[in-house]
């Protein structure tokens, strides 16, 4: 759980550190089945690999932690859907690099109040590429503009130009193995290759409010006008609470 000033803190910058580590008997688990996901999925990109619950449906357990859910419920509601699921795993040498983005720009969710937890497997520092966001580039709930950029050194093809002039200077979010970054939507964030010669992992769950709708059909149109990533055949699942769109076609995690 996390106090009304780190509530309003969220609010106010889109991102939080909450005050809680998850237990590193966990951290460990996790990082040795991540060693083992990728050692049996050679062909998956480890800067950014995408849709986990497609190969292991036991990533869910990680999701479904009750210290992360009491969290995701202050911010955006006691009704949870788990929609995805990635690994940020930036290996030491030769990385890419995540371009300034917004989540936004790529998700078929209707309303958008959706948030990202990412989780630190291993040390996220300034100088192995650690995230960074614009705090508070989400208020005007607006998307910027992008522009297409296919370059192999990055991990989205979608990009987004930040003169510091308009938006601020980034922040740095530095994490220890264990911590939480969580952060909303409409955020302008990013991240530098990493060449420091110590990989840089995140675990990546993003959460959905059950009122929102996961529009499969504005996800085949985004992917086919967009040429992004199709997300169409998702599995969702709900995680706590009642499924309050019936639009929405969830598996129930118990």
């Amino acid at each position: 759980m996390i106090g009304k000033d780190q509530i309003e803190i969220y609010k106010r910058d889109g991102q939080l550190t909450p005050p809680i580590v998850l237990n590193p008997v966990t951290i460990k688990k996790v990082q040795l089945k991540m060693e083992t996901f990728f050692l049996d999925n050679p062909e998956l990109d480890q800067d950014y690999a995408q849709n986990l619950f497609r190969y292991d449906r036991s990533w869910i357990e990680i999701a479904a932690l009750k210290e992360i859910l009491d969290i995701v419920a202050q911010l955006i509601g006691d009704n949870i859907i788990c929609w995805s699921s990635a690994f940020f795993a930036k290996k030491g040498i030769g990385g890419k690099a995540t371009p300034w983005h917004q989540d936004a720009c790529y998700w078929p969710i209707e309303p958008l109040e959706t948030c990202t937890v990412w989780i630190a497997i291993d040390e996220a520092t300034k100088d192995n590429g650690c995230l960074q966001v614009i705090p508070g580039s989400h208020r005007k709930r607006k998307f910027f503009t992008h522009r297409r950029d296919d370059s192999e050194k990055l991990v989205l093809n979608l990009a987004l130009d930040v003169p510091e002039a308009e938006f601020g200077v980034p922040r740095d979010i530095i994490l220890k193995p264990g911590m939480l970054s969580i952060h909303d939507a409409f955020i302008i964030h990013g991240a530098n290759a990493n060449n420091s010669g110590k990989q840089r992992s995140g675990l990546v769950f993003r959460y959905m409010p059950a009122t929102s709708h996961f529009n499969r059909e504005k996800a085949r149109q985004m992917a086919n006008e967009m040429g992004i990533v199709d997300v169409s055949e998702r599995e969702i699942f709900l995680l706590r609470g009642i499924n309050v769109s019936e639009l929405n076609d969830v598996y129930q995690y118990t």
